[in-house]
């Protein structure tokens, strides 16, 4: 089964929008795990721009022994005011999962995955520290990555490939030229041993389409789309929808 990881960034987006504690990411994270969602994904930035390190404490607390916890970051980014860096924060709350993801503040979302040929060296002791955290780590990986020798060698256990190309595709009409470069990436990495999550821009229209592509698929973690379509059914009605579709 598919694990369904519901990205909150856009609740605290609106929350800090207008200031103070509204609407709550405690009450967001409990309302997806009424409606089945396996786990809770946040992707904490030094700009603070969305969820804030004390959400990430919060959300530790309130997630523990209940649903998986994703953090997701850019382990190279410095500690900056509020925020403690990626490692740190993790070294706190003991996430199931870390995943890091190469971006920047100038980026509005994450465009890109690692290079794992070149990454790797500088990947490989962060990688190290955070399973001695108990923490299980993936990569963020592009669509047609296909040597997962250094992903494998730095001990990594997940790659999650970016699905931004294959949903622009999707979208227009044109999806043959995006998912068999993220069919072939995931039965890659599945063949050297890792387990392949996926996420970016995944929504109801195109979920499906991709899981039937990606046989064994571990996890997808959604967040933009899922919140724009509660927006108009409610979140927790979502949250189902989007579990039928896993299921």
């Amino acid at each position: 089964m598919t694990l369904l990881s519901v990205n909150l960034n856009k609740i605290a987006v609106l929350r800090n929008s207008r200031g103070g504690e509204e609407p709550s990411l405690a009450r967001a994270a409990q309302t997806c795990i009424n409606a089945g969602c396996g786990g809770i994904t946040v992707h904490p930035r030094p700009d603070l721009r969305h969820v804030r390190p004390d959400d990430v404490r919060m959300l530790a607390a309130l997630l523990r022994g209940r649903v998986e916890y994703n953090i997701e970051g850019n382990p190279f980014a410095p500690a900056r005011g509020a925020y403690p860096g990626l490692v740190e924060l993790v070294r706190e709350v003991r996430p199931t999962q870390v995943t890091l993801v190469p971006d920047s503040d100038g980026q509005i979302t994450s465009d890109h995955g690692f290079d794992l040929a070149r990454d790797a060296e500088r990947l490989g002791p962060l990688v190290d520290q955070l399973r001695n955290l108990g923490c299980r780590v993936s990569l963020f990986v592009d669509p047609g990555t296909s040597d997962f020798e250094p992903a494998v060698r730095i001990g990594a256990q997940r790659v999650e490939i970016y699905t931004g190309p294959y949903a622009e595709a999707f979208a227009g009409g044109r999806v043959d030229e995006a998912l068999p470069a993220c069919a072939e990436t995931a039965r890659r990495a599945q063949q050297a041993g890792l387990a392949v999550n996926a996420g970016h821009d995944l929504s109801q229209a195109n979920l499906g389409t991709f899981k039937a592509a990606i046989p064994g698929l571990a996890e997808v973690s959604i967040g933009h789309a899922l919140i724009g379509e509660a927006l108009y059914d409610g979140l927790a009605q979502t949250v189902r929808r989007y579990r039928q579709i896993l299921d």
